[in-house]
């Protein structure tokens, strides 16, 4: 029996790098200690959807050091399936840099030549792939190189021909690419997804137009169904002919957004895996988003499905 025959929730893949920022109040460079973690958007998103009960896993290429085996031991650990990720001699791990000074968060990438940056079509397995009822991937991704963006290329043709579907995240990075190389490919890359998950910042760069209605129209022209982040007060799901509009899950604290997409489309697609409806499914992905936000970390604020469940009143927190 081939091990993969059970099908996996999502596979994801990309670039997960090394992560240091400053302890206390300096800022990088001030002479302060420095934390150390990891994160990208889709090794977030495996964990996030491992933590709400879903099977998931995640592959890319990390170099063969201290933080490649760390952010594969995390993984593991975390319940996501990373036998086909892979570690190599020929570059390092990728590496950020982040500060959060007066109220103004700032990063920085190390990733130029790194491990991930190397990832060619020909370390996909077509079988692998096969298993996923989804594949997600972001624009990071395709930002990374020529060779990375083919390699989405042929993804894309490995789940059309078995019948896997496709969630794409811009997940727009204007430190990597401009708007004007990143336009043509991401439009590319969200005419051939299922589910597009834009925010409505990025749409409004990627259709050239402030306009709400004229978004809207581009958007109903995808074959597939765009959920869009941040519109006004809500997230709303657009489709041909269909829209439908949810307010923000309102919290009383704020304490670090990063990581709140990667949470809501955690929540998304886990919801899509179980079966919900889309309309559902936003709902759940709103709020696995609103409780990212309430703690600190790319991933350590991810919350796991009983405290979900909690959230939603379905169960009781016992203290003690």
């Amino acid at each position: 029996m081939n091990k993969h025959a059970l099908p996996i929730d999502v596979i994801t893949f990309g670039e997960s790098m090394g992560l240091l920022y400053p302890e206390g109040t300096k800022g990088i460079g001030q002479g302060g200690s420095m934390a150390q973690s990891f994160g990208g958007a889709e090794s977030n998103l495996a964990i996030g959807l491992a933590r709400l009960g879903c099977k998931s896993g995640w592959f890319g290429r990390l170099g063969n050091d201290p933080l490649g085996t760390g952010i594969l031991k995390t993984l593991r650990g975390e319940g996501v399936d990373v036998s086909h990720a892979a570690q190599t001699d020929e570059a390092p791990t990728g590496l950020m840099l982040r500060q959060n000074v007066r109220g103004q968060s700032s990063v920085y990438y190390y990733r130029k030549g790194s491990a991930a940056s190397l990832m060619t079509p020909d370390h996909l397995d077509p079988e692998y792939i096969a298993s996923a009822r989804i594949l997600h991937f972001t624009g990071i991704t395709a930002a990374l190189g020529s060779n990375c963006l083919e390699t989405i290329r042929r993804a894309i043709s490995l789940c059309k021909e078995h019948g896997v579907l496709i969630s794409f995240d811009p997940n727009l990075r204007l430190k990597l690419w401009t708007i004007e190389e990143a336009r043509p490919v991401l439009l590319e890359l969200a005419a051939a997804s299922d589910y597009f998950l834009p925010g409505y910042d990025e749409c409004k760069l990627l259709f050239q137009t402030e306009d709400e209605q004229v978004i809207m129209d581009q958007l109903r022209q995808l074959p597939g169904i765009s959920i869009v982040k941040s519109m006004g007060e809500s997230n709303v799901i657009v489709q041909q002919d269909k829209t439908y509009s949810l307010p923000f899950e309102r919290v009383n604290h704020v304490v670090d957004t990063v990581g709140a997409g990667d949470g809501f489309c955690a929540g998304f697609l886990a919801g899509i895996a179980k079966g919900w409806s889309v309309e559902d499914a936003l709902s759940l992905g709103g709020l696995t988003g609103s409780m990212v936000i309430q703690a600190l970390g790319d991933w350590e604020a991810l919350p796991t499905w009983d405290e979900v469940q909690q959230h939603r009143g379905i169960t009781q927190h016992v203290e003690r």
